[in-house]
């Protein structure tokens, strides 16, 4: 159907787009109609991670339903685990429109979104209010208007409050599209907030009977240094894992595009090499001392095969839905399975 139904969703305005599927999305799953929209994987290919058993390694990345309004839908398609956010402590309205371009040539798409989203109080509502039991993970950031000296404070107080909620925590630091976010990367920033996080997460892990997993998320356009950086403070901290990669600000991959020069973070093909060096790469610094989920630029089953190579333990998918439909997500874990079977 999603091969029917994609020239109509791309003539309309990108954000009009994402709007009206994720409500079509919703209005199948609660007319009980999903199997007109995608035919989940099989089961039995369950991996375990972060203490977590996933039912299968392919997740939703976060970004695609921000304030966690169209759970079950999303969860009907068959994700092995979803992500959602980035949510922020306050609402706030993320950046002017246009700010979402679709780049059919390259496969790509450019955001400059700026943490849009209803809040945390907002996201947790929609949450409780989901039927779905599956693996969640909820992405937190920070305000725009926070600046970084305080941008730990937004960081705990998403943590306290989504922590009963989520499986797993994730850490947004690299998103391009809040002004000075991707320095929370760097030195002593990171290893503040890491710890901060850390604290809070045995405070309420006591709390609440439970020990929720915190992951990192980072951007595709380290450098060796900046990753040698990142690896040690991970090292020494008590944090579970690592998400790479974020958008890439790098326009190398769509030169000649009409909207090359737009600002925001690029995904999509474009992304695939970068996020999956910048994957080997920490996965080389950790020494398997602790997973990686491996994201950007999946469009086959073979890229995400190729992201379990590099070192990745899970992977998530986002721009390739836009461009395959949910076929994808079935395609990944078919490939995974296959190469797995190949070699044992």
């Amino acid at each position: 159907m999603y091969a029917l139904l994609r020239p109509l969703l791309f003539a309309l305005e990108a954000e009009t787009s994402h709007r009206v599927t994720l409500y079509g999305l919703g209005v199948a799953e609660r007319s009980h109609l999903m199997r007109f929209v995608a035919q989940p994987p099989p089961a039995g290919l369950p991996v375990h991670a972060f203490g977590i058993d996933f039912p299968n390694p392919v997740g939703l990345a976060a970004g695609l339903d921000k304030n966690g309004q169209y759970i079950d839908a999303l969860a009907a398609l068959g994700f092995g685990f979803i992500e959602v956010g980035t949510v922020t402590p306050r609402p706030q309205p993320g950046n002017p429109r246009p700010r979402l371009f679709r780049l059919p040539e390259h496969e790509a798409i450019i955001n400059r979104m700026g943490f849009n989203n209803l809040g945390v109080d907002a996201l947790a509502r929609n949450v409780e209010r989901a039927h779905w039991r599956g693996v969640l993970g909820i992405n937190i950031g920070k305000n725009k208007d926070t600046p970084n000296a305080h941008a730990v404070d937004d960081y705990l107080a998403c943590l306290q409050r989504v922590y009963p909620l989520a499986r797993y925590i994730t850490v947004n630091v690299s998103s391009p599209n809040t002004p000075g976010l991707r320095d929370l990367q760097q030195g002593d920033s990171l290893r503040r907030l890491i710890d901060a996080l850390a604290d809070a997460r045995e405070q309420l892990a006591t709390r609440h009977g439970a020990h929720k997993p915190i992951l990192l998320k980072i951007a595709p356009d380290l450098d060796d240094a900046q990753m040698d950086a990142i690896a040690t403070a991970l090292l020494q901290s008590n944090l579970d894992g690592l998400v790479c990669t974020n958008t890439t600000i790098d326009r190398t991959g769509v030169a000649g595009s009409i909207y090359a020069n737009e600002t925001g973070g690029l995904s999509g093909r474009p992304l695939l090499e970068a996020a999956t060096e910048v994957l080997r790469g920490m996965a080389t610094r950790l020494q398997g001392r602790m997973p990686l989920i491996g994201v950007g630029g999946i469009l086959t089953g073979s890229d995400a095969a190729d992201k379990l190579s590099a070192g990745a333990t899970l992977v998530q998918i986002y721009s390739g839905l836009i461009y395959r439909g949910p076929w994808l997500l079935t395609e990944c874990v078919e490939e995974i399975r296959r190469q797995q079977a190949d070699n044992p």
